[in-house]
C-alpha cells in the first residue's frame, strides 16, 4: 500500500486539482437533483468555501465525501428556509382584534374630548403638558427650555391635569 503524497488539502495546487477534478461533477448532481432555480453553483462555491475552512481537518481522499455532503446539505438548508418564507406568506393576515365595536367607539370620543380638553388648556399649560406627557422631558428640562422655574413648570402641568380631570371625568 503506498503513502499519499499530499496529507494536507490547504496546499493551493492539491486544492486546485481537487476544484477542477469535482467542481463540475457537483454542480452537475445539485443541478440534476434541485433545479436551476436554486443557484447550484452558489452552493458549489459555498461547499468550496467549507472545505477550505476545514481544510486541515480533512484527508485529501475524504475530500469529494465532505464537498458533496456539504453542498446537498446547503441545498437542503435553502429549500428548508423557502419552505419558512412560504408559509408565513400564505398565512393570512391577521386584520380583526378582539375589540367590540362599542370600544373602538368609546375609544374615539374618548380621544375627541381629550383633543378638545387639551385645546382648552392655556398655552403655557399645553406646551409644559405636552413637552412632559408627550415629549418625555423632565420638569427640570422644560424649566431650562422655557426659561422658568421648576415650580413654574410644576404648577403648569398640575393646573392642566386639573384642567383635563375637570373636563374629561373618566380620566
Amino acid at each position: 500500500m503506498s503513502k499519499p503524497l499530499h496529507n494536507n488539502i490547504c496546499e493551493a495546487q492539491l486544492f486546485e486539482r481537487i476544484y477542477k477534478k469535482h467542481a463540475k461533477n457537483l454542480h452537475d448532481f445539485l443541478y440534476y437533483k434541485f433545479g436551476e432555480h436554486l443557484n447550484p453553483q452558489d452552493q458549489v462555491q459555498e461547499a468550496y468555501i467549507k472545505l477550505w475552512q476545514n481544510c486541515s481537518k480533512i484527508a485529501p481522499e475524504k475530500a469529494k465525501s465532505f464537498l458533496f455532503t456539504t453542498a446537498n446539505n446547503l441545498m437542503l438548508n435553502v429549500i428548508a428556509h423557502k419552505k419558512v418564507v412560504l408559509k408565513h406568506t400564505k398565512k393570512p393576515q391577521k386584520h380583526a382584534t378582539n375589540e367590540t365595536p362599542e370600544f373602538v367607539l368609546e375609544e374615539k370620543e374618548y380621544h375627541l374630548k381629550l383633543q378638545n380638553a387639551i385645546n382648552n388648556l392655556t398655552e403655557a399649560q399645553r406646551v409644559a403638558f405636552l413637552m412632559n406627557r408627550v415629549e418625555g422631558k423632565r420638569f427640570k428640562e422644560i424649566a431650562e427650555l422655557l426659561d422658568i422655574s421648576v415650580k413654574g413648570v410644576e404648577k403648569r402641568i398640575y393646573g392642566a391635569l386639573k384642567k383635563l380631570r375637570e373636563e374629561i371625568d373618566e380620566i
